[in-house]
């Protein structure tokens, strides 16, 4: 078995230099992200397309932080050593920097 090695920033920017595929997955709970995870992807998404795919909502605008976060959370414990994106939801990053860094950090602490 050969042993993964995690994904950074970084090496994101050297696939792209060196003009390598990036894989990504959609995940919005802990069962696809670990196997997407499994399956090698080399990053997840918890998009906010979650919405509408798994909340029900008509469009992205109702989707709170809260409800985002919680699906982050879920996708770290299936897949605790992925590199993963969360997508902030509409209006927690457009109103200013201090917004912005204050819902980033929200990510980076609550979801890992």
């Amino acid at each position: 078995m050969t042993i993964k090695k995690k994904k950074t920033v970084c090496s994101f920017r050297k696939m792209k230099q060196d003009g390598k595929k990036i894989v990504t997955v959609t995940a919005y709970d802990a069962p696809t992200a670990k196997l997407a995870n499994e399956a090698g992807v080399d990053f997840l998404l918890i998009g906010d397309s979650m919405a509408m795919t798994t909340l029900g909502y008509e469009n992205t605008l109702p989707l709170t932080m809260d409800e985002s976060l919680h699906h982050c959370k879920a996708a770290r414990r299936g897949a605790p050593d992925a590199f993963i994106v969360g997508d902030m939801p509409f209006m927690r990053y457009q109103i200013s920097c201090s917004e912005s860094l204050y819902n980033a950090a929200r990510y980076s602490k609550e979801a890992n």
